[in-house]
């Protein structure tokens, strides 16, 4: 099940929590090489400490910014000697109902969770034509098939980000790129909990009563889907939005 990622050199955004780390996890134990990028300086450096230094490389990148992503994405490639593979797991929450969101808050949350993506897929694309091919998994979230109240800007972006991907999936598949979505439920995350602002008991329990399988996802149920998307068991599968979800989209 493993064959396949021994050397690999692929790029996670979001890295040093949640998602994006319980998928650098898979990636190190299984023998790929990671770039992990993420805004947290500290829990970066925390990661650093976990794992060789051959098995990782760091750098501190908003992937909002385009110059950054850039710098970033080219030091990974150059450190670990080209890129095979993408996973963007970065993004931010906002629950807010309409009328009260800013022009700021609406900007903000496409600019990490459409504009990264796209950021790190533009910056990516070169190494990944140049290694004769690879593979790209963007984190959507289920509230971009099915959507949340109060969560107009997160679930448009989410939704737009996984057409993005559609999109890119028939450009990059000339190359042998195949392109993915991810689309988990709730995930036991800071995220998760920075999204909760009164009674935590009760707003989990009406989380869970939203799931078939009536509970939380850990992030590695969530990695796990990744691992399958950016490895040879996946071959034939680009242009996807897999649901990863507990069935809340169908319950």
């Amino acid at each position: 099940m493993n064959q396949g990622f021994a050397g690999r050199r692929i790029v996670v955004t979001g890295a040093a929590q949640g998602i994006g780390l319980a998928t650098v996890e898979r990636f190190v134990t299984v023998g790929a090489k990671v770039g992990c990028l993420d805004r947290d300086a500290q829990a970066l450096a925390a990661l650093a400490e976990r794992f060789d230094a051959e098995s990782i490389h760091t750098v501190v990148c908003d992937v909002a910014v385009s110059a950054e992503v850039t710098r970033a994405v080219d030091a990974c490639a150059a450190m670990l000697g080209g890129l095979d593979g993408v996973v963007n797991s970065a993004g931010v929450d906002l629950v807010s109902p309409l009328e009260a969101i800013s022009d700021d808050d609406w900007a903000r949350i496409f600019a990490v969770n459409l504009n990264g993506p796209m950021h790190v897929c533009r910056a990516a694309f070169p190494h990944l034509r140049a290694a004769g091919g690879g593979t790209i998994v963007n984190v959507s979230s289920g509230a971009g098939l099915q959507p949340l109240r109060h969560r107009s800007a997160y679930s448009a972006s989410k939704a737009a980000l996984q057409m993005f991907s559609k999109s890119l999936s028939m450009e990059a598949a000339e190359f042998g790129i195949r392109v993915n979505t991810v689309c988990p439920g709730a995930v036991e995350t800071a995220l998760l909990h920075s999204s909760i602002t009164e009674d935590a008991e009760a707003a989990l329990a009406a989380i869970r009563d939203r799931y078939a399988l009536g509970r939380i996802a850990s992030p590695d149920e969530i990695a796990a889907a990744i691992f399958w998307l950016s490895g040879p068991e996946s071959s034939y599968v680009t242009g996807t939005a897999m649901a990863v979800d507990g069935g809340r989209t169908f319950h």
